[in-house]
């Protein structure tokens, strides 16, 4: 896998959560910077599912392909779920749902990191 991008999206995906908790702390909706960091995040992410299939059919690793290919695509979709959740709900638990969202993603990416290198 491509390391700084991993990294990359750790990062940004991190920074969007402590973002939506404070949102969710002063009781507020997600606005229009948060959506554009996840935003920022998807793209990163596509660009890694991309990467990451061309590096998983070149590789002679021992990879687990489901497993994988499972976490690529499980981690692109985790986002726009909870970014969705949270435009539906008007309260506070709708920033707290798309912090929880951003929080995901860096645990797949760890796991994700886990299985390309076993």
């Amino acid at each position: 896998m491509f390391a700084p991008l991993t990294w990359f999206i750790v990062a940004l995906s991190l920074a969007a959560m402590v973002y939506a908790v404070v949102l969710a702390a002063r009781n507020k909706r997600i606005d229009w910077p948060v959506l554009g960091a996840i935003g920022v995040v998807e793209v990163g992410l596509l660009a890694q599912l991309v990467v990451g299939i061309v590096q998983f059919s070149g590789t002679d690793r021992h990879v687990s392909g489901p497993f994988f290919i499972g976490y690529l695509i499980g981690s692109l979709i985790i986002l726009p779920i909870g970014a969705f959740w949270a435009l539906a709900e008007s309260s506070r638990w709708g920033a707290g749902a798309l912090a929880i969202a951003c929080l995901v993603i860096p645990i797949l990416e760890l796991r994700l990191h886990d299985v390309w290198t076993a």
